[in-house]
């Protein structure tokens, strides 16, 4: 199973993302983890650098999901040929999720700091559908609708009826 997810912040990515990995014991690579210098606060890495690491994740285990929000470096993965599964469920729906998330300590020192940064973050969600580029709606469809490779575009996040059928899309 190979499987490459992308959309906007809190569209579901990262939890599709662990309940495919669950059900199938594939590996996951959260993209954040390869574009940002480790540590440090919006301080991102050279960009060949997280291409080269996203390509040396998806040439090493058979089995592999890649989510989020970068196209680039959800590019660096269609060689392999994953499902491309883009995660659109519209504004509301991404900024609840993001409103509703437990603390991330991999991304944030505490709860607070977390707390402190969600009306940047829900600013930067709800600028997903005008700004342009490879973090924006249209940078996203364009990959999608480039890719000739296996792909489904959800509409809404991924309930388990949905994680189902893709399950079954990979011979789950």
């Amino acid at each position: 199973m190979r499987v490459a997810i992308l959309g906007n912040s809190g569209s579901g990515k990262s939890t599709l993302a662990r309940t495919l990995a669950a059900r199938s014991g594939a590996a996951v690579l959260e993209l954040d983890t390869v574009a940002w210098e480790p540590g440090q606060i919006a301080v991102p890495r050279p960009r060949e650098r997280a291409i080269a690491d996203v390509q040396a994740f998806c040439a090493a285990p058979a089995d592999w999901v890649v989510e989020g929000c970068y196209a680039e470096l959800i590019a660096a993965t269609l060689p392999q040929r994953p499902l491309l599964v883009f995660l659109d469920p519209g504004l509301a729906a991404c900024q609840a999720h993001c409103r509703a998330r437990p603390w991330e300590p991999h991304k944030y020192a505490d709860p607070a700091e977390q707390a402190a940064r969600l009306p940047f973050l829900l600013d930067w969600v709800a600028a997903y559908y005008d700004r342009d580029g490879e973090m924006s709606q249209a940078g996203h469809a364009a990959l999608f609708a480039a890719y000739a490779g296996p792909k489904r575009h959800l509409t809404q996040a991924a309930d388990a009826t949905q994680v189902a059928a893709l399950g079954q899309a990979l011979g789950d």
